[in-house]
């Protein structure tokens, strides 16, 4: 659950946008497959119950078509934000905004059972696990929204971008070590997540890896003592703006500042959501990631 809640980490509540002004997209051809899910013409009408796929849609161009997203989707300002919720959605609150089609990162409760009833189709998004992953699932919404081209660009820029700043980024005389905090009872990623996979590009080291990267599916709970005892050369905070976590608070924490990150300033905050979705943002936290990587190997 606690991944669940990371995952749609922050909040934001605006009127619904109650009409789509959007227009057919003549070039599109369906109807289309996605997964298991035939949509037999373009959406009009989307309801999006995923931060990552709402992001998605609004850098493919299919914004227009978005009537009502989820009351996490913070991001691009201009979504149309509502109270729907994606932890416990409610069919009928998410039929009240007509959609002919419903985007999700999960299945939750039976929704697509229950919308189905109504004549609605729900594809489920499911979270990416690896960059590829969330490459594909740009090139699927683009299919599914009739954005084709668009997706396909938009993964291949995306996967440009990163290759580039990784690339750019100066390699350490050793591996550098890390910690990536997750929340304030330092839950972390390890390498078999899609942000640990992220990291893993720029030859870091995660301390969260231990002798199995897949325990708790990727998403362990360390102890203090165990951070301690691997003293890591960054702490990147993914728990900023949830938990009012900086370099201040943690040099704070009971031994803490005893840690080479600490000592070196080498603690760096990310913006939570960025550090959380599996958007085309991901390009901004590899940015993050390359300039502490940048700074410690320099400094080394």
């Amino acid at each position: 659950m606690i991944v669940l809640l990371l995952v749609l980490a922050g909040c934001a509540s605006h009127p619904p946008d109650e009409d789509s002004t959007a227009k057919p997209n003549t070039e599109a051809t369906f109807p289309v497959t996605v997964g298991s899910v035939t949509i037999e013409q373009q959406p009009m009408r989307i309801v999006s119950l995923s931060p990552s796929a709402t992001e998605t849609l609004f850098a493919l161009g299919a914004g227009p078509q978005v009537v009502a997203v989820d009351s996490q989707s913070d991001y691009p300002p201009q979504a149309p934000h509502t109270k729907l919720s994606a932890l416990q959605p409610d069919p009928e609150a998410i039929a009240g905004y007509h959609p002919d089609l419903v985007i999700a990162s999960a299945d939750t409760g039976g929704l697509s059972a229950a919308l189905a009833k109504t004549g609605v189709k729900t594809l489920v998004m499911p979270d990416a696990k690896t960059l590829d992953d969330a490459y594909q699932e740009f090139i699927q919404l683009g299919r599914a929204t009739g954005h084709q081209a668009e997706g396909e660009s938009l993964a291949q820029q995306t996967r440009d971008e990163i290759g580039k700043i990784v690339a750019d980024t100066p390699k350490p005389a050793k591996p550098l070590t890390f910690y990536y905090e997750l929340d304030q009872t330092y839950y972390s990623a390890t390498s078999k997540t899609f942000i640990g996979q992220a990291l893993a590009q720029f030859g870091l080291k995660n301390i969260a890896d231990g002798n199995d990267p897949a325990i708790s599916g990727g998403y362990p709970q360390l102890s203090a003592e165990r951070i301690l005892q691997s003293d890591p050369d960054l702490i990147f905070l993914a728990d900023t703006h949830c938990c009012g976590q900086n370099a201040g608070t943690v040099a704070a924490r009971p031994g803490w500042n005893t840690l080479t990150a600490v000592k070196n300033g080498d603690v760096f905050p990310l913006d939570d959501d960025i550090a959380s979705r599996w958007s085309p943002r991901i390009v901004d936290l590899a940015r993050a990631v390359s300039t502490a990587v940048t700074k410690a190997a320099h400094a080394g």
